[in-house]
């Protein structure tokens, strides 16, 4: 876990030499090092760049596959299956729909409020989440009780409804059908430090609900009678475990769009390492999907050239795709 720990350090500052400015590696790596007093100042558009620019992006890269890889180590010990990550209950789907909304009927409601069209947007996205995982939760309930297996159907239920909502949205706006694929495949281009409220506004309580109960994810793992025996209230630890694993997805999605696959691969190749104890896993997790995420952003904005970026939903799509793949057929 240290080793992925300290990659993630050595990663921020290598991160930012790509992009199209054209800025030598030396006066990068200076711009990191002046406000430290360890080399001469840099100008003033070259500190722009690399601080306020490529560094924001790299930090929300960073927290975004964090978050996402810890929501995919809890849903995948919350139901017990080894596919699960955190658009099992829908929740991208409600952000979709909740961002196609914004993005295609929101112009005079961000008038009337004086928010910006990007905040309306994020906005959106988060509240369709919470949406989402609510109906999820509601299809899921039966007798008073959560069943993981409802739970899952009833996040395909939703997902299926929301992605209909969403191409009628497309249907009724065609100037709006642009933006909002876009936002569907995901992307960090544009995204500073001014996302970094709306993301630490769900990311740092979701991540309370599931350092919380971390314990009781390996208790959930022995069946939910044998958990139940223990003394463990399982309606309860499962409840607020997807909670915060949702919320956790939620705001991620609302800052950079629908991100697929990082709850997936991450947990699975850490497995390998640190075993399958939650404690050191879930840590573990954190650092791993943030440099995963953080890398498949540099690959989505260096592989073209020109100032033209990949989304990197469309990235990590790219790598989890074949792994989702193999995890079926080795299931």
């Amino acid at each position: 876990m240290s080793c992925v720990f300290l990659l993630c350090l050595v990663s921020l500052p290598l991160s930012c030499l790509p992009g199209p400015a054209g800025i030598a590696a030396q006066d990068v790596l200076a711009a990191f090092a002046a406000p430290l007093g360890l080399a001469a100042p840099v100008s003033p558009e070259t500190s722009l760049v690399v601080l306020h620019i490529r560094l924001a992006r790299a930090c929300i890269a960073l927290l975004c596959g964090g978050a996402l890889a810890t929501a995919g180590v809890a849903l995948q010990g919350v139901l017990r299956n080894p596919l699960a990550d955190p658009f099992t209950l829908g929740i991208s789907a409600g952000a979709a729909c909740g961002a196609s909304i914004a993005i295609a009927f929101g112009a005079p409601l961000a008038l009337l409020l004086g928010v910006s069209a990007s905040g309306l947007v994020s906005g959106g996205a988060l509240i369709g989440a919470l949406l989402a995982l609510g109906g999820a939760l509601w299809l899921g309930r039966s007798g008073g009780a959560f069943s993981r297996e409802s739970i899952i159907l009833g996040g395909i239920a939703v997902a299926a409804f929301l992605g209909a909502v969403v191409a009628l949205v497309k249907a009724l706006n065609e100037e709006s059908v642009t933006s909002i694929v876009f936002w569907i495949m995901g992307s960090l281009q544009g995204r500073g430090w001014d996302a970094l409220p709306l993301l630490l506004a769900t990311l740092l309580p979701g991540l309370c609900c599931i350092a919380c109960c971390w314990r009781a994810l390996d208790v959930l793992g022995l069946g939910d009678e044998q958990a139940a025996q223990t003394g463990l209230a399982v309606g309860r630890a499962r409840l607020l475990l997807l909670f915060g694993a949702s919320c956790m997805t939620a705001g991620c999605v609302a800052v950079a769009g629908v991100i697929g696959f990082v709850g997936l691969v991450a947990p699975h190749v850490l497995r390998l390492r640190l075993g399958v104890g939650h404690g050191p896993l879930l840590c573990g997790a954190f650092f791993g999907g943030g440099l995963l995420l953080l890398w498949a952003d540099v690959a989505a904005r260096s592989l073209l050239g020109d100032g033209m970026e990949i989304p990197v939903g469309v990235v990590t799509a790219l790598l989890g795709g074949p792994f989702f793949a193999f995890l079926v057929k080795c299931r």
